[in-house]
């Protein structure tokens, strides 16, 4: 609970902020004025196809991982908008630029805090996260950077195309690329100095099939 409510938290700095946030926020929000979708449906229905990607890269299916990933996303989506909505109403987008430049990049170091905690306890966590953190330990010989930067493509690909038909570019700033290249590092850091007793007990397979 802990790392959904930092996660949220981080993102809705960087969405009211307005100074870039994560590429995947970012991707939500092109997608969301390009389309008028709400911003948290957006991410709901992305973390479900975010879901169903880790039944492919898992090479299985395991449904109770498919379905806690899914309640993740509703929960996560949920507390974005309330997020953002707190964000909002306290006035930080009305700050100056330097300030809202801080507050972005202050977002992209919590959620990446709150992604380093859950992705070590392995208990629950967004999609997108699961993601990497197979990525990270199946493909990628345990590099988080390589990692982040991998499950980068999607939301890349996504965010070129709405721009390509509204003709806007949103969420993407200097925190954004902040994001990009030291999301990594931020995780790994984490791993190391933030509750440094939680180790990651990263699995493929449910302990019976082991």
């Amino acid at each position: 609970m802990t790392g959904l409510l930092l996660n949220a938290m981080g993102q809705g700095l960087c969405i009211v902020g307005a100074m870039g946030s994560g590429i995947w926020t970012a991707a939500a929000v092109n997608l969301s004025a390009w389309q008028g979708w709400n911003i948290g449906i957006v991410l709901f229905v992305s973390g479900v196809f975010s879901a169903a990607t880790n039944q492919v890269l898992i090479r299985r299916i395991d449904v109770p991982r498919f379905v806690a990933e899914v309640i993740y996303a509703m929960f996560y989506g949920y507390f974005v908008n309330i997020f953002t909505w707190l964000f909002t109403v306290l006035g930080i987008g009305s700050w100056p630029m330097l300030a809202r430049t801080l507050v972005s990049c202050f977002g992209v170091a919590i959620f990446c805090i709150a992604i380093s905690l859950y992705q070590r306890a392995n208990i629950i966590m967004h999609p997108n996260d699961d993601t990497s953190n197979i990525l990270r330990f199946r493909y990628l010989h345990g590099n988080a950077t390589a990692s982040q930067l991998v499950d980068f493509i999607p939301p890349i690909i996504v965010t070129a195309i709405a721009w390509a038909f509204s003709g806007k570019l949103l969420g993407i700033n200097v925190a954004t690329a902040v994001s990009m290249i030291f999301n990594g590092v931020i995780i790994a850091w984490s791993d190391e100095h933030v509750w440094p007793h939680l180790r990651h007990n990263f699995k493929m397979t449910p302990q019976k099939d082991r």
